[in-house]
């Protein structure tokens, strides 16, 4: 399902990234004397795709699991009003409001990109996304600028993904605080990256002279820099799939292709209260 999903998602993705800048919702959002003809017509192209896909009813099967749902949650308007519980339960700052349903403003979470990022604790984790018994789920937005997380919290009720309440909480009171404020340090800081490096880094890659093997190897502080990802700095999504466990001292971090199904993943451990990296699969 989520192969089909993703194929039809390509066009509507290509649309927003082509641009990199694009976050309106129609050409009318965008001022016109700061975009030329060309962007005004991918803006009402996505418009129109986006009347097509509301157009076309979700498929029962994307209710079985999670990110099906969220794929069609985030880029289908009428449903995502559909499965909006209104008046939405918001908590900020241990502030209790209810957004109205004519106040509510589209949430396509990570469509205006690529790929998503999600934390894992461990490979057993990573296996409740393909879990159909999950029956709750949280998308997390981490701003890094304001040291803020945005969770959307979502429960299937009656075989079908409901969104039933917002939350705004600081980083700081977040579970994976300790690995968020060390990641953040990690793409911004170079020479803390290095420092952050186990002794040796276990390495699987793609193979340079054979585009359908993969090589293993180790990696060291010194031929880091050649194998580095480029990873987000500014704000990146984690969704959690059924609840929250204890705390661990092991992260998994993935980047999602989400029309091109490539997948990154970082290892990392916590050994003496400190972070490092263990392994990197490419």
């Amino acid at each position: 399902m989520r192969r089909l999903l993703f194929g039809a998602l390509t066009l509507l993705l290509l649309m927003f990234s082509c641009k990199g800048k694009q976050t309106g919702d129609t050409a009318a959002d965008v001022p016109q004397d700061s975009v030329d003809s060309t962007a005004v017509e991918d803006l009402a192209a996505v418009d129109t795709l986006e009347r097509l896909i509301t157009e076309t009813p979700m498929p029962r099967a994307a209710d079985e699991l999670f990110d099906d749902f969220l794929f069609n949650f985030s880029a289908n308007r009428k449903l995502q009003m559909e499965r909006v519980v209104f008046p939405l339960l918001t908590i900020k700052g241990g502030d209790t409001t209810h957004v109205a349903k004519d106040s509510w403003k589209m949430e396509r979470f990570f469509l205006h990109q690529d790929f998503y990022t999600v934390l894992f604790d461990d490979e057993r984790q990573m296996e409740l996304v393909k879990d159909t018994s999950v029956s709750e789920a949280t998308v997390e937005k981490i701003y890094f600028n304001t040291g803020a997380v945005m969770q959307y919290k979502f429960r299937r009720v009656k075989g079908a993904w409901l969104l039933l309440e917002q939350k705004t909480e600081p980083v700081a009171s977040n579970r994976n605080s300790s690995f968020l404020e060390f990641y953040h340090q990690f793409v911004t800081d170079t020479a803390f990256q290095t420092e952050s490096l186990a002794e040796t880094v276990q390495f699987v890659g793609p193979d340079p002279d054979d585009d359908f093997a993969q090589m293993e190897g180790i990696l060291t502080p010194d031929t880091w820099p050649a194998f580095a990802p480029e990873l987000p700095d500014r704000m990146i999504y984690n969704i959690i799939y059924g609840r929250q466990g204890a705390r661990s001292d092991k992260k998994i971090f993935v980047m999602r292709g989400i029309a091109n199904g490539l997948e990154m993943e970082m290892t990392f451990r916590r050994h003496g209260g400190r972070w490092q990296l263990v392994k990197l699969v490419d």
